[in-house]
C-alpha cells in the first residue's frame, strides 16, 4: 500500500461494510492462457538485429538457443554491446516458461457479492493465495488473472494445470481499492502487469453503469499499463475495444522490451513517465524536481491527443509494491491530493 491515507468510507466504500465474508466452492468455467509462444519470432528478430548491424556475415546467424549466450559474449567482447544486450533480452524471452499469463473464471453455487476492485482468497489443491477480481460485480461469475511467479507455490499450478470443470474454494471479498463517489473528475488508472485486474473490474463497472459521465458530460478515463512484452498485457484486446467504442477512454500500454522483438511504435518508458508525458504542462503548478520535470516536455508516443489536467483527476494505482510507490510519488508531485489517490501493492 502507498503512504496516502484511505479516505473516509463513502459511496463504494460504504458498500464494503454490507458484504458478507463468505467461503464457497466454485467451479472453473473458463481458462485462457493469454501470452503466446513467440519463439519463432524471437529467433527471427535476433537474426534481424545481426543483419541490421551488418554482423550476420562475420558472426553467423542463430539457429537455436544453444547459439545465443556464446554469441552475445563474443559481440560484447568485440564492442557490439547494444546488439549483445538485445540478443540477451531475446534469449530471456525465448527461455521463459510457458504460459506466463492465465485468466480464469469461476461460478459459485450462490452469487458472491463484491465491489469492483476487491479481491478474493483462492484455494486450489492445498494452497491459498489472494487474487484481485477482474470483472464487474454485475456479472454472475468471478474472474481472476494470474502471472506465473518463478518457484511460486500456486501460480505455476494455475498456469499449467487449472482446467474447466475443476473445483476451487473462494473466500472473501476483501480490499478497499474501490471507486470513489461519482464526480465530474477525470479518472486515471495506473498499473503494471496483473495489477490491472482490479482496475479492469472498475473500468467494466464504469461503462456498464454510465459513471464515465457526470451530469451529461463525459469524464476522460485513462489506463496506463506497463509490461515487458505486448502479449504480457492482460486484457489488451478488451481495452482496445473500449478505446474503439468510447472516445473518452484512452489506453496507453507501456512496453519496456517489445521493441527488441517487433516494430512497436508505442510507449517504451515507465508508466509514471508516460503519465507525465501526457500531462498538460500548462496545468502543472507544482515543482516536480529535475528527474521528473524533463518528462513533461517530451512528446507522447501513444498517439493519444488528449491531455491530463492534474487538478481534475482521481487516480487508482496497482501493481508490485515498489512500482506502486513510484507511481504514487509521481502523482503526488503532479499536485494530486492524497484524497484523490487510491493504491494497492503486492509482492
Amino acid at each position: 500500500m502507498s503512504d496516502a491515507p484511505i479516505r473516509p468510507h463513502v459511496d463504494q466504500h460504504d458498500a464494503i461494510d454490507d458484504l458478507p465474508l463468505i467461503t464457497k466452492t466454485a467451479e472453473v468455467t473458463e481458462v485462457e492462457r493469454m501470452d503466446r509462444d513467440r519463439r519463432g519470432e524471437v529467433i527471427e528478430a535476433a537474426n534481424q538485429h545481426l543483419r541490421d548491424a551488418d554482423l550476420a556475415r562475420a558472426y553467423g546467424l542463430i539457429d537455436g538457443p544453444e547459439d545465443w549466450e556464446p554469441l552475445a559474449d563474443r559481440l560484447a567482447a568485440d564492442g557490439h554491446a547494444d546488439v549483445a544486450r538485445r540478443l540477451s533480452t531475446l534469449m530471456q524471452r525465448y527461455e521463459r516458461p510457458k504460459p506466463m499469463l492465465t485468466r480464469a473464471r469461476f461460478r459459485a453455487d450462490e452469487d458472491v457479492d463484491f465491489v469492483a476492485g476487491q479481491y478474493i482468497g483462492l484455494r486450489y489443491g492445498k494452497t491459498s493465495r489472494a487474487y484481485s477480481i477482474a470483472n464487474s460485480p454485475h456479472e454472475d461469475e468471478l474472474e481472476i488473472c494470474v502471472r506465473r511467479v518463478p518457484d511460486g507455490k500456486l501460480s505455476p499450478k494455475l498456469c499449467d494445470d487449472l482446467s474447466v470443470g475443476e473445483e476451487v474454494t473462494i473466500r472473501g471479498p476483501y480490499g478497499e481499492l474501490v471507486l470513489k463517489e461519482h464526480s465530474p473528475r477525470d479518472i486515471v488508472f495506473l498499473a503494471t502487469g496483473t495489477g490491472v485486474a482490479p482496475l479492469k473490474g472498475m473500468i467494466d463497472y464504469l461503462f456498464e453503469t454510465g459513471r464515465d459521465e457526470y451530469e451529461g458530460e463525459k469524464r476522460d478515463v485513462w489506463l496506463f499499463l506497463g509490461a515487458a512484452w505486448q502479449d504480457d498485457l492482460p486484457y489488451r484486446t478488451a481495452f482496445r475495444e473500449y478505446e474503439r467504442r468510447h472516445e473518452n477512454f484512452h489506453f496507453v500500454p507501456c512496453l519496456s522490451r517489445e521493441l527488441s522483438l517487433s516494430e512497436w511504435d508505442g510507449e517504451t518508458d515507465y508508466v509514471q513517465h508516460a503519465l507525465l508525458k501526457h500531462a498538460d504542462d500548462d496545468s502543472v503548478t507544482t515543482a516536480l524536481g529535475e528527474r521528473l520535470e524533463r518528462w513533461l516536455t517530451k512528446e507522447p508516443d501513444s498517439g493519444v491527443d488528449a491531455r491530463i489536467d492534474p487538478s481534475n483527476i482521481e487516480v487508482y494505482a496497482c501493481g508490485i509494491n515498489a512500482m506502486v510507490h513510484s507511481l504514487v510519488r509521481a502523482v503526488e508531485r503532479l499536485g494530486v491530493p492524497d484524497l484523490y489517490i487510491e493504491s494497492e501493492g503486492f509482492g
